[in-house]
């Protein structure tokens, strides 16, 4: 019996461990008797040539393993050249593996679609599970990690905003990651609760930022309120396509950006005179278990299952996608999509979920994102 190997691509989310639990779910189900091997922090650890097994999982295992933060079989961000894709697939051949699952976004399923080329001279299956906290891959309804990276924006935008509304004296700059999509970072219009009105400025790198405009915007709320919210995507361009903050350092498509929050905090101070600070959630905002989706969790588990099912049916180059039947109630399905030649190009935000003008996020966002995310707790309680 051929083995089955699992590798994790690209940053962990909230649930890619939930895919996982899915995966051994279907695997115990359908009594697959090949070992289930894992290599260690992605093709880094396969290229040289570390495998494990992925011991036998109680049921209590997998629900744990469903709740746990970051990757329990370790994921990388290693840069592949044309012939790595034939040794990773001689690597596999020669532990006798016959069906690989890679879990990742966009990088990850466009080296899952090499790979299954390379792999299939030795008659070896390759799937991929999707995962990417920042909503932007263009083949599924949504992308299991963003409705807990979703989730915990909000929240923290939420209570941040009661902050502010106490004390309106400052202006609070919240940096959301999204390198090219504004998915996360719009998800903090569903901050609003009570007389906290969430965000007052949403920033979203599919719109150029324009400084004036900005400012101007900036000190007519403080005017009117005392106190501003400002959620800013770490993606924030210029019209030439320049980032308003350089990268600290940049490896093929691993960009690590500078600080947005603070760069637009100093600017407020600077330019404004008006009193401001940043602050940066970062990696707090994709490994949070407290603020969990379930909708989300539960999405992962079936994209699991169903890219497994790829696999053991010899559908070489495949993934599980998310297809949404109805919004209310919520209701999805896990189903197959081959990988296209065009998965590196990353899904923004629909022109009818922005505002440009105010700097907000429609409405009809709220109708596509609310389900995933759930609920972020109940009204607070304020009578300034």
């Amino acid at each position: 019996m051929k083995n089955i190997l699992f590798m994790h691509g690209g940053g962990p989310t909230a649930v890619i461990n939930a895919s996982l639990s899915g995966s051994i779910r279907e695997l115990y189900d359908r009594k697959f008797d090949g070992d289930i091997l894992y290599a260690p922090f992605g093709t880094g650890g396969l290229m040289k040539g570390k495998i494990n097994k992925i011991p036998n999982l109680s049921d209590s295992d997998l629900i744990r393993l469903e709740r746990t933060p970051g990757s329990a079989i370790g994921t990388g961000r290693d840069h592949l050249e044309g012939d790595d894709y034939d040794k990773l697939a001689k690597i596999l051949n020669e532990n006798n593996v016959g069906y690989v699952v890679m879990t990742g976004g966009n990088g990850t399923m466009d080296t899952c679609r090499k790979l299954s080329s390379a792999a299939s001279k030795y008659n070896i299956v390759v799937a991929g599970t999707p995962k990417t906290m920042d909503n932007d891959l263009s083949v599924t309804d949504n992308s299991p990690g963003f409705g807990s990276a979703a989730r915990y924006i909000a929240a923290c935008v939420r209570e941040a905003s009661e902050d502010v509304l106490g004390l309106p004296i400052h202006a609070c700059v919240i940096e959301a990651l999204g390198r090219d999509a504004g998915w996360v970072t719009a998800a903090s219009v569903m901050a609003k609760s009570g007389k906290a009105p969430g965000a007052d400025i949403i920033l979203v790198p599919e719109v150029p930022f324009d400084k004036d405009k900005f400012l101007t915007r900036v000190e007519k709320i403080h005017k009117e309120k005392g106190g501003v919210v400002i959620v800013a995507s770490e993606g924030m361009r210029y019209s030439d396509k320049t980032p308003i903050v350089e990268p600290v350092f940049q490896v093929g498509r691993s960009v690590y950006f500078g600080d947005v929050s603070s760069h637009l905090s100093n600017l407020i101070i600077k330019e404004l005179g008006i009193k401001a600070r940043s602050e940066k959630p970062g990696i707090l905002g994709r490994a949070s278990i407290s603020w969990q989706s379930d909708i989300d969790r539960a999405e992962a588990i079936e994209c699991g299952r169903v890219s497994v099912r790829c696999a053991l049916e010899g559908k070489n180059g495949y993934m599980s996608v998310i297809k949404r039947i109805s919004s209310e109630p919520f209701k999805f399905e896990a189903i197959e999509s081959p990988i296209l030649d065009s998965i590196l190009e990353a899904r923004t935000l629909d022109e009818s979920f922005i505002d440009k003008e105010n700097m907000f996020i429609n409405e009809s966002f709220i109708d596509y994102a609310k389900p995933l995310i759930g609920s972020i707790g109940n009204d607070f309680c304020s009578f300034v």
